[in-house]
Protein backbone atom coordinates (compact mmCIF):
# COMPACT_ATOMS: atom_id res chain seq x y z
CA UNK A 1 0.00 0.00 0.00
CA UNK A 2 0.99 3.66 -0.79
CA UNK A 3 1.43 6.29 1.76
CA UNK A 4 -1.88 7.86 0.28
CA UNK A 5 -3.93 4.95 0.86
CA UNK A 6 -3.00 4.37 4.66
CA UNK A 7 -3.25 7.87 5.51
CA UNK A 8 -7.19 7.89 3.94
CA UNK A 9 -7.52 4.25 5.66
CA UNK A 10 -6.32 5.58 8.97
CA UNK A 11 -8.71 8.88 8.60
CA UNK A 12 -11.63 6.97 8.27
CA UNK A 13 -11.00 4.83 11.18
CA UNK A 14 -10.61 8.31 13.23
CA UNK A 15 -13.70 10.13 11.57
CA UNK A 16 -16.14 7.14 11.20
CA UNK A 17 -16.42 6.50 14.68
CA UNK A 18 -16.87 10.44 15.58
CA UNK A 19 -19.82 10.29 12.84
CA UNK A 20 -21.24 7.37 13.86
CA UNK A 21 -21.39 8.19 17.54
CA UNK A 22 -23.13 11.99 16.53
CA UNK A 23 -25.79 10.20 14.30
CA UNK A 24 -26.98 7.92 16.53
CA UNK A 25 -26.40 8.20 20.22
CA UNK A 26 -26.93 4.85 22.40
CA UNK A 27 -29.89 5.66 24.56
CA UNK A 28 -29.81 9.74 23.90
CA UNK A 29 -32.88 12.11 23.66
CA UNK A 30 -34.33 12.83 20.61
CA UNK A 31 -36.43 15.50 19.46
CA UNK A 32 -40.18 14.94 18.72
CA UNK A 33 -40.77 16.66 15.39
CA UNK A 34 -44.41 16.84 16.02
CA UNK A 35 -45.97 17.53 19.01
CA UNK A 36 -49.78 18.12 18.19
CA UNK A 37 -49.37 14.11 17.69
CA UNK A 38 -52.64 12.87 19.84
CA UNK A 39 -50.08 10.56 21.12
CA UNK A 40 -47.54 12.60 22.42
CA UNK A 41 -50.94 14.84 23.34
CA UNK A 42 -51.96 11.97 25.42
CA UNK A 43 -49.23 11.81 27.19
CA UNK A 44 -49.01 15.32 27.79
CA UNK A 45 -52.41 15.39 29.33
CA UNK A 46 -51.84 12.05 31.29
CA UNK A 47 -48.79 13.83 33.07
CA UNK A 48 -50.59 16.58 34.01
CA UNK A 49 -53.42 14.66 35.35
CA UNK A 50 -51.48 12.77 37.19
CA UNK A 51 -49.74 15.25 38.89
CA UNK A 52 -53.08 16.80 39.98
CA UNK A 53 -53.67 13.25 41.88
CA UNK A 54 -50.30 13.06 43.14
CA UNK A 55 -50.45 16.24 44.70
CA UNK A 56 -54.67 17.28 45.05
CA UNK A 57 -53.26 20.47 42.34
CA UNK A 58 -55.63 21.84 40.12
CA UNK A 59 -53.66 22.08 36.81
CA UNK A 60 -55.51 22.35 33.91
CA UNK A 61 -53.25 21.14 30.52
CA UNK A 62 -53.42 23.36 27.79
CA UNK A 63 -50.59 21.65 25.43
CA UNK A 64 -47.33 20.12 24.91
CA UNK A 65 -45.31 22.55 23.67
CA UNK A 66 -41.97 20.97 23.10
CA UNK A 67 -40.41 17.37 23.53
CA UNK A 68 -37.78 14.49 23.56
CA UNK A 69 -37.68 11.29 23.43
CA UNK A 70 -35.62 8.33 24.56
CA UNK A 71 -35.61 4.41 23.98
CA UNK A 72 -35.53 2.79 27.34
CA UNK A 73 -36.52 -0.47 28.39
CA UNK A 74 -40.04 1.28 27.09
CA UNK A 75 -40.04 4.84 26.24
CA UNK A 76 -39.16 7.68 27.83
CA UNK A 77 -40.84 11.32 27.31
CA UNK A 78 -39.25 14.34 28.45
CA UNK A 79 -42.25 17.14 27.78
CA UNK A 80 -42.72 21.20 28.00
CA UNK A 81 -46.17 21.22 28.91
CA UNK A 82 -48.19 24.79 28.98
CA UNK A 83 -50.97 23.99 31.41
CA UNK A 84 -53.17 27.18 33.23
CA UNK A 85 -52.51 27.32 37.33
CA UNK A 86 -55.27 28.92 39.38
CA UNK A 87 -57.85 31.66 38.17
CA UNK A 88 -57.60 34.68 37.92
CA UNK A 89 -59.23 37.93 37.87
CA UNK A 90 -60.43 38.09 34.25
CA UNK A 91 -61.58 33.77 35.07
CA UNK A 92 -58.78 32.88 33.44
CA UNK A 93 -55.85 31.05 34.68
CA UNK A 94 -52.53 31.61 34.59
CA UNK A 95 -50.48 30.19 31.94
CA UNK A 96 -46.65 28.42 33.37
CA UNK A 97 -44.97 26.17 31.46
CA UNK A 98 -43.89 22.58 33.54
CA UNK A 99 -41.55 19.67 32.68
CA UNK A 100 -42.77 16.36 32.64
CA UNK A 101 -41.02 13.04 32.61
CA UNK A 102 -43.07 10.23 31.41
CA UNK A 103 -42.51 6.51 31.36
CA UNK A 104 -44.56 4.43 28.91
CA UNK A 105 -44.50 0.62 28.27
CA UNK A 106 -43.86 -0.66 25.13
CA UNK A 107 -47.17 -2.57 23.85
CA UNK A 108 -49.35 -1.01 26.23
CA UNK A 109 -51.07 1.59 28.19
CA UNK A 110 -49.07 1.67 30.90
CA UNK A 111 -47.72 4.99 31.99
CA UNK A 112 -45.77 6.19 34.90
CA UNK A 113 -44.73 9.88 35.82
CA UNK A 114 -41.03 10.17 36.63
CA UNK A 115 -41.07 13.92 37.48
CA UNK A 116 -43.40 16.98 36.64
CA UNK A 117 -41.18 20.36 37.71
CA UNK A 118 -41.71 24.04 36.80
CA UNK A 119 -39.66 25.75 34.38
CA UNK A 120 -39.31 29.12 33.33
Amino acid sequence: MDNKTIFVLLLSLVIFPLYASEAAPMGGWSPISDVKDPHIVEIGEFAVSEYNKQNTAGLRFVEVVSGECQVVDGMMYRLIVAVNEGIGIAGLGERKKYEAVVWEKPGSKTMNLKSFKHVM
